[in-house]
């Protein structure tokens, strides 16, 4: 059980230098947008499975866990903006700065609450699948499991079923 942990643990650090070099290559580059996302991250790939870090096999694995991830996170954000921006237009403020900030107190904690239920619903996580830190909540009976770190999802621990929502 410990080589196994060993093995997990390992790979959630592959999944985690992945990451980084994603990060990295994104940000290096000019254009910003989802082909650009899409590109740096196949280039993290092809530099980490050149440098030996991990097989063509468990890149492409490895990437594609990255991406869901990535996309989750990015359709979250997005709707917050769209949101935000219904809110803080300007015919919908009220008539004066106390007003006003009161009504953005009020709203960033709707949309923060919002958010939170939306990012479960988004996707669906299955036990032995990689991901980053985050809240899993079972399908099932709604038990909640919290990730510190990148790691593969486990069963649930009280029904044992393996389908998961996330969120942060």
């Amino acid at each position: 059980m410990e080589n196994n942990d060993q093995e997990k643990d390992k790979l959630a650090r592959k999944y985690d230098m992945l990451a980084s070099k994603f990060n990295e290559f994104y940000l290096a580059g000019k254009e910003r947008g989802r082909e650009s996302m899409s590109a740096a991250l196949e280039n993290a790939r092809e530099k980490m499975t050149a440098l030996g870090e991990f097989s063509a096999e468990q890149g492409e694995e490895l990437k594609q866990f990255l991406a869901r991830d990535l996309d989750q996170t990015i359709a979250d954000a997005q709707k917050l903006g769209e949101e935000a921006k219904e809110r803080l237009h300007p015919s919908r403020l009220g008539a004066g700065a106390l007003s006003s900030l009161a009504a953005v107190l009020e709203f960033t904690g709707n949309a923060l609450r919002s958010l939170s239920d939306k990012t479960k619903e988004t996707l669906t996580y299955k036990t032995g699948e990689m991901t980053s830190a985050g809240t899993l909540t079972c399908q099932a009976c709604g038990e909640k499991v919290q990730l510190k770190k990148t790691g593969h999802v486990p069963p649930c621990p009280k029904c044992k079923t393996t389908l998961f929502s996330k969120g942060y």
